[in-house]
């Protein structure tokens, strides 16, 4: 991230969500871009989502896209609203974060419940 706020520019995110279409998806794609306004980050017009639980990573075209974008320089990151909506295997987890550092990309979660942002 200090790559790109010294290119005197905000930080551009895609904003990724794993929930079923409808008022909930909304609500989550709204959170996250009310937080990255507090951030000083711009939001990508287009945002990517996967439905329902969560699948092995490798069926999530959603987040496939996502990635791909943010490679590509359309995004500076990928903002979700909690790691479990990429993936709770430590391995996978490992492997996604490394494939995004190789491609420049970072990946980011809004703060916990109680935890203070500025």
């Amino acid at each position: 991230m200090a790559d790109v706020a010294r290119r005197d520019r905000p930080l551009r995110v895609a904003s990724y969500v794993l929930v079923q279409p409808g008022a909930e998806r909304r609500a989550d794609l709204e959170t996250i871009a009310e937080y990255a306004a507090r951030m000083g980050w711009q939001v990508a017009s287009s945002t990517f989502a996967d439905m329902g639980q969560p699948l092995p990573l490798v069926e999530r075209s959603g987040f496939r896209q996502a990635c791909r974008y943010a490679a590509q320089g359309f995004a500076d990151g990928i903002l979700a609203i909690a790691r479990p909506a990429i993936t709770t295997d430590n391995d996978t987890y490992a492997h996604v974060l490394d494939h995004l550092y190789q491609r420049h990309v970072f990946l980011a979660y809004l703060p916990s419940q109680g935890a203070s942002t500025p």
